[in-house]
């Protein structure tokens, strides 16, 4: 069976469960609350206010909600295969397990790319609806939203392999949420100190806390520097991801 075969079939299985409306709630959460807070110290004459509302909405988003979303998808992918001893089955395949913890790495990082699509687009509807209550003349920055947009996808790769390693690792789900959730928590507190470029699960907050420091000193930029975190983040990636598909179905063989 090639490895594209295999991804059909996991998205087949992602047809027919609950994930997908999963990546709606996070998005419509922060960017109506987010956007609505906002809304109410805007003024025709305020400048900047795509900016202000992107990183008012992308703050907590990409500290917790993002990163809670994506945990909870990690457990629902592979509860599916515990259940009923699915994994069993799968694995008495002629199929090798290091491609199929792959190909469900795959789709975790389609429904990550799914949520930041719906975060786009809530944020972008939101965005015009509050221009336009406030008067404000201001053109939509489809570069700008664009860019950052991307910046939280690609950083989260690094979490979202972790996550799926702790999820692989643990047999029980709650001990997997549970350590997943202990990581995530002191990401805001983290991503303040020297320690941030070698904790992945802070690494998009960082980012939206750079394009904040940005924003508030007044032409005074601090940059998201790409060295030394890119090497870093790479390497991360790598090894976590290493160990999530070579132990992926290990102690379902025994």
């Amino acid at each position: 069976m090639s490895f594209l075969e295999l991804l059909k079939i996991e998205f087949m299985k992602v047809k027919r469960g609950k994930m997908i409306p999963l990546i709606f709630i996070a998005p419509l959460l922060v960017v109506a609350s987010g956007v609505a807070n906002l809304q109410n110290y805007f003024s025709p004459e305020y400048t900047n206010a795509w900016a202000a509302m992107f990183i008012q909405s992308a703050l907590v988003y990409a500290y917790y909600l993002l990163p809670f979303s994506m945990i909870v998808v990690c457990v629902m992918i592979v509860g599916r295969e515990t259940e009923n001893n699915g994994i069993l089955k799968m694995l008495a395949l002629p199929v090798s397990r290091y491609a199929l913890s792959a190909a469900k790495f795959c789709v975790l990082l389609f429904f990550l790319f799914m949520e930041m699509v719906v975060f786009l687009v809530v944020f972008v509807i939101a965005g015009l609806v509050a221009t336009r209550n406030t008067g404000i003349a201001e053109a939509l920055p489809v570069m700008y939203i664009l860019r950052w947009c991307a910046g939280l996808f690609f950083t989260m790769l690094p979490s979202v392999a972790t996550m799926w390693a702790i999820t692989v690792l643990f047999e029980k789900s709650l001990l997997s949420v549970g350590l997943n959730l202990l990581l995530v928590i002191p990401g805001v507190l983290v991503a303040n100190t020297r320690l941030w470029i070698v904790y992945p699960y802070c690494y998009s907050g960082y980012l939206v806390s750079c394009s904040l420091h940005d924003f508030t000193a007044k032409g005074i930029s601090i940059g998201f520097n790409l060295f030394p975190f890119l090497p870093c983040a790479i390497l991360v990636f790598i090894l976590v991801l290493t160990v999530a598909v070579k132990r992926f179905g290990k102690k379902e063989m025994r």
